[in-house]
């Protein structure tokens, strides 16, 4: 059955022969003017289900916050989804009130696990690489703004940046976050019917070069230093999906 990706990632360790999928049908109304008649959904991972669909962390997120559900990002009346800055089209805009800066945000989706450790992008993103240089000049501009990364499978522990996929993304992450973009990353619980945002991750922003971490709650390692002030949930949101069709 042919499906579209929505997904521009390599998903080299989840798109193999033999693995379990499940596909979500597309709008009656949208089928006319697409190639296929169905998207890709899910995928089964050494038993996990991992979302591979990267339009919906955006609304994950835009929803959380319209509902105050992350904390460390409350206080503002208005979430905006979709807005132009620059050259480019961030994913967030939160305002809060007259007189106020906003703050700008980026939210990228990511599936790649290895050795418990989220890590993105798994191949070269010029796009992300802008769109990180947007964060910055909006910081030095007194604006706020943040990435979150948002981990579409519940078997991380925690969130560093893939240096050998993409050495500068990896490099100008690091130098926004010395600029003062904040940082996060968030893990997913994923099932047949629904994906909801379940906890908060460290980040960890080390390297060679550079042996800064960044952490949150959840961190059990040892020589991690907090440096910002951790997302925690009031209680998770949930996404709810399409019944899927199981294809083998």
């Amino acid at each position: 059955v042919p499906a579209h990706l929505p997904n521009s990632g390599r998903l080299g360790e989840l798109l193999m022969p033999g693995r379990r999928v499940w596909l979500t049908p597309a709008a009656p109304e949208r089928v006319p003017h697409r190639r296929t008649a169905y998207d890709l959904a899910l995928v089964a991972h050494a038993g996990h289900l991992v979302s591979v669909d990267a339009r919906l962390p955006p609304h994950l997120v835009a929803e959380a916050l319209r509902q105050g559900r992350l904390t460390a990002l409350g206080g503002y009346t208005d979430v905006q989804q979709e807005v132009r800055l620059g050259a480019s089209r961030l994913d967030l805009r939160l305002t809060a009130g007259p007189g106020q800066p906003p703050c700008w945000m980026e939210v990228k989706s990511v599936t790649l696990v290895e050795d418990e450790t989220a890590l993105f992008p798994d191949a070269p993103t010029t796009r992300g690489q802008r769109h990180l240089r947007e964060l910055i000049a909006a910081v030095e501009r007194g604006e706020r703004a943040a990435i979150l990364f948002v981990i579409q499978r519940d078997d991380a522990r925690r969130f560093a940046p893939h240096d050998q996929a993409d050495p500068i993304f990896g490099k100008i992450l690091r130098q926004a976050a010395q600029a003062g973009v904040e940082v996060h990353a968030w893990r997913c619980q994923v099932s047949l019917s629904e994906i909801r945002l379940s906890a908060p991750l460290p980040v960890m922003l080390h390297d060679t070069g550079n042996p800064s971490v960044t952490s949150g709650p959840g961190d059990n390692e040892r020589n991690a230093q907090p440096r910002q002030k951790a997302m925690r949930p009031q209680k998770s949101f949930t996404c709810q999906l399409d019944p899927p069709t199981h294809l083998w």
